[in-house]
């Protein structure tokens, strides 16, 4: 069994992703996999990684990479969890991502948000 099927496998039995969004995150592995996938998005777009950041004065630092071709699930899953984590909470309840998705829909390559508080924490999220 391909290594990324059984990862999300994993993540469906600890419950880190709902059966359904589990289902389809396979489906598009299977199709990648296979050569038969139907999507529009160009190969070198398909190909980038969202990078999230997160650099707090603290040294609680976060760094997430997501392949553009399973972020839109990945994204609301992950978001949901972050704002369910008492240490990420504050780093995530005003983050619209929506705007996000929109980004990734619409090719964006580059910088999304980028947030420096005044005590030092900042906040990327960039394409590349």
């Amino acid at each position: 069994m391909n290594t990324e099927i059984e990862k999300v496998l994993t993540m469906v039995q600890e419950g880190k992703v709902d059966a359904a969004k589990g289902s389809e995150l396979i489906e598009v592995l299977q199709k990648r996999d296979s050569g038969n996938g139907t999507s529009t998005t160009p190969v070198a777009y398909a190909d980038k990684v969202l990078k999230i950041r997160v650099v707090t004065a603290e040294n609680d630092n976060v760094s997430v990479n997501l392949p553009i071709k399973l972020i839109k699930v990945l994204l609301k899953a992950g978001y949901n969890i972050a704002g369910n984590i008492p240490q990420s909470e504050k780093y995530v309840k005003d983050l619209d991502i929506d705007i996000i998705i929109e980004a990734i829909e619409n090719e964006l390559d580059g910088p999304i948000v980028d947030v420096k508080a005044a005590d030092g924490d900042t906040v990327s999220i960039v394409i590349e």
